[in-house]
C-alpha cells in the first residue's frame, strides 16, 4: 500500500493541477459508467465533530474520500477540517492508496468553481465578491481569479481582523495586483460580477434583489441538511448547475429550490461536454452549485500520485 503524508501532498499539489482534476471529475460524473454514491453523514462521539464520507467509482477507478470538521481543534494548534483519500485496487479490493489531503481538499474545492466559472461567467468579469474570510474563502478566490480577470475582491465578513487576514493569506497565493477590501453585503452585491460565498450558514446571506443582471454565484457552503446560502428567490431568477443533481437536491443548495427552478437544473459536466449551453446571454444570473463529489478527490489524488512518480 501506498501513503502519501499530509506534507507530501501539500507540496505537490497546485490550482493548475487541482483545476485540470476538477474539470476531469466533472465530466466523468456524468458518464453512463460512472456510479456516485450517496454521503454518509456522520459525527463522533462528541456530536459537534462531524464527518463525511463520499465515494465513487468510474470505468477506470474507484475509492473514497473522509472529511472531518473537528470545531475544536484550532485550540490545539490544529486545523478544524481535513481530508484523507483512499484509492482502491479493484483486482483484489484492498487499499492501494493512502493520501492525507487537508490542504489538497481546499484546492479541489475551490478548483470545481473555477471550472464552472470558466464556462458560465461573463469573460470580462473583473469585480469578485466573496461571503467568509476564512481559509477556504481565500481557496475560491485564487482559484477564481487565474480564469477571470478579476482586478477588484469584496470581502463581505463580520470580523475586520478576518478580512486582514484574508487578505495577507490571498496575496500570498500569488494573487498579485488585485484590490482586496471589506464591504457590506448589499455593496458588494451591487458591485460584483461574480459572487462566491464559502460559510457554513443555515440562512440566505445576502436579498436575491441585491444582485445584478449578468451575475455568475458560486455557492459551495450547504453540504448537509438544513445548510443554506442563497436566497430561494434568487434561484427563481437564475439558471441553474451543479456538480450531482441528485446530491445538490437533497444536502445542496438547492434543497432550497423550488420545483419549478429545479426544472431547468443541469449538471456542469454536461456543459462541459457540450451536450447543454451555458450561459446564453450577458444578462443572465448563473448558480453553480458545489456540493462535492467523490471524483473530485479521486481525480486528484490520481494527478497527485502522478506527479510525485514524476518527480521520482
Amino acid at each position: 500500500m501506498r501513503f502519501i503524508s499530509e506534507e507530501e501532498s501539500a507540496a505537490l499539489v497546485d490550482h493548475a493541477l487541482a483545476f485540470a482534476a476538477a474539470r476531469e471529475a466533472l465530466v466523468a460524473a456524468v458518464d453512463l459508467r460512472t456510479t456516485l454514491f450517496p454521503a454518509v453523514l456522520g459525527h463522533g462521539s462528541e456530536p459537534a465533530n462531524r464527518f463525511s464520507i463520499k465515494s465513487g467509482s468510474t470505468a477506470d477507478y474507484a475509492g473514497l474520500k473522509v472529511g472531518s470538521f473537528w470545531p475544536g481543534n484550532p485550540d490545539r494548534g490544529l486545523p478544524r477540517h481535513n481530508s484523507v483519500i483512499l484509492l482502491f485496487d479493484q483486482d483484489v479490493g484492498r487499499i492501494d492508496t493512502v493520501i492525507e489531503a487537508g490542504r489538497v481538499n481546499a484546492y479541489r474545492t475551490a478548483a470545481a468553481d473555477a471550472v464552472a466559472a470558466s464556462v458560465l461567467a461573463r469573460p470580462d468579469s473583473t469585480v469578485l465578491a466573496v461571503f467568509g474570510a476564512g481559509n477556504q474563502a481565500e481557496f475560491e478566490c485564487a482559484a477564481l481569479a487565474r480564469v477571470l480577470p478579476i482586478k477588484t475582491v469584496l470581502v463581505v465578513a463580520r470580523d475586520a481582523a478576518k478580512v486582514a487576514g484574508f487578505a495577507e493569506r490571498f496575496a500570498g497565493q500569488g494573487a498579485s495586483g488585485i484590490d482586496v477590501r471589506a464591504a457590506a453585503a448589499r455593496e458588494a452585491c451591487a458591485a460584483a460580477d461574480v459572487i462566491v460565498t464559502a460559510t457554513p450558514a443555515r440562512a440566505p446571506l445576502f436579498e436575491a434583489d441585491w444582485v445584478r443582471p449578468g451575475t455568475h454565484v458560486a455557492a459551495m457552503g450547504a453540504d448537509a441538511k438544513g445548510k443554506q446560502e442563497l436566497p430561494p428567490a434568487l434561484l427563481e431568477r437564475a439558471r441553474l448547475f451543479c456538480d450531482l443533481p441528485t446530491q445538490s437536491r437533497t444536502i445542496g443548495e438547492f434543497q432550497h429550490a423550488s420545483e419549478a427552478a429545479l426544472a431547468g437544473l443541469r449538471a456542469i459536466g454536461d456543459v462541459l461536454r457540450a451536450r447543454e449551453a451555458g450561459r446564453t446571454d450577458p444578462d443572465q444570473i448563473t448558480v453553480f452549485d458545489s456540493s462535492g463529489i467523490a471524483l473530485q478527490d479521486l481525480t486528484i489524488a490520481r494527478a497527485i500520485l502522478a506527479k510525485a512518480d514524476a518527480r521520482g
